[in-house]
């Protein structure tokens, strides 16, 4: 396997990041211990976790999983704040008592003394991004965290950061985590540029887009049970489109011309993209993992770029993941 920097600092962290969504929402405990076990055994240095996933679960057991691993040093722990954990009117957000408060809650979750990647899981434009970025300075600078980095940030709030950091001398951004694979890959348009250029590593989640590229998908008509789009609904449902579903039919006929299973092809599509340092990839069971190990060595066949482009021509989209924050939901109407 070979590991790769993230963005412009000197962390190296495996090509595939492993997920925690699942974990202690759908996967129970012991089930996502062993997966993440299992994950660490491989190699997969990389795990994504957040403070509001599950209530606080999902760092729980990462941080079991890591115990019983042994080997703490050995993993990246990325976790995120922003999101409300509570009731009350400081319990949410990016501003300052809530980002420091947050990162000791998850520090005491996970029972360790550091977190490798801290992150703004969205943006805030209601808090000042000088504010923001002194907390997660500080936060640095008192040994709590190593590298800084945010989420589903349009392109010009990630500039606005990388700006205060270099009028102020602060830590900057080293990674972002966007929606990207290739039923949406509007990020081509302004993030990928400017991610090159000021060397932030993107760690893309949905890469597999909910499934429709791993060829779970046959009709909008007929989705499966047990499918994000029915148990959860709303936004999930509407990322499952025909247009989309098509375009995963598409992949899967490359892929079997191939030999290579379709979730692999897509992953691998993804983690190769320009910017890309790993996709995050969210099992809920072990067998996700073991299909998706491969992964980890597979590169993806150069010659069949044109054939993906003309599946979804770059910086197009033909079902709208951008939908996790408001400033994305109506970039483009292309819902089925």
């Amino acid at each position: 396997m070979q590991y790769r920097y993230l963005g412009r600092s000197g962390l190296k962290v495996s090509p595939l990041a492993l997920g925690t969504f699942n974990f202690g929402g759908p996967t129970p405990e012991d089930e996502s211990v062993a997966i993440m076990l299992r994950a660490m055994a491989a190699g997969i240095n990389l795990f994504d976790v957040a403070n509001s996933y599950n209530e606080g679960r999902s760092e729980a057991y990462l941080g079991r999983a890591i115990r019983e691993f042994g080997r703490r040093d050995d993993i990246v722990i990325a976790t995120k704040v922003h999101y409300p954990v509570g009731e009350g009117p400081n319990d949410r957000g990016n501003s300052r008592l809530h980002i420091i408060r947050e990162c000791e809650r998850s520090l005491r979750r996970m029972g360790v003394d550091h977190i490798d990647l801290y992150q703004l899981h969205r943006p805030d434009f209601e808090v000042p991004v000088e504010e923001t970025m002194g907390a997660l300075n500080d936060l640095v600078q008192q040994g709590k965290v190593r590298y800084i980095g945010t989420s589903t940030h349009p392109a010009w709030k990630v500039m606005e950061g990388l700006g205060v950091s270099e009028r102020r001398g602060l830590v900057r951004f080293v990674a972002e985590q966007p929606p990207y694979n290739l039923l949406d890959r509007r990020v081509e348009n302004e993030l990928v540029p400017l991610c090159l250029q000021e060397g932030i590593g993107l760690i893309p989640y949905a890469p597999l887009a909910q499934g429709v590229l791993a060829g779970r998908y046959t009709s909008k008509a007929d989705l499966p049970a047990d499918s994000r789009a029915v148990v959860r609904g709303g936004a999930y449902a509407d990322r499952v489109n025909d247009r989309g579903i098509a375009v995963g039919v598409g992949v899967a006929r490359i892929a079997g011309e191939i030999g290579v299973p379709v979730a692999q092809l897509a992953m691998a599509w993804v983690r190769d993209r320009p910017a890309v340092t790993a996709p995050i990839f969210g099992p809920r069971t072990m067998a996700q993992l073991e299909d998706m190990l491969p992964v980890l060595d597979l590169a993806f066949p150069a010659e069949l770029e044109a054939q993906f482009d003309a599946l979804v021509p770059p910086g197009s989209a033909v079902t709208n993941f951008h939908n996790g924050c408001r400033w994305m939901k109506q970039v483009l109407e292309i819902n089925a």
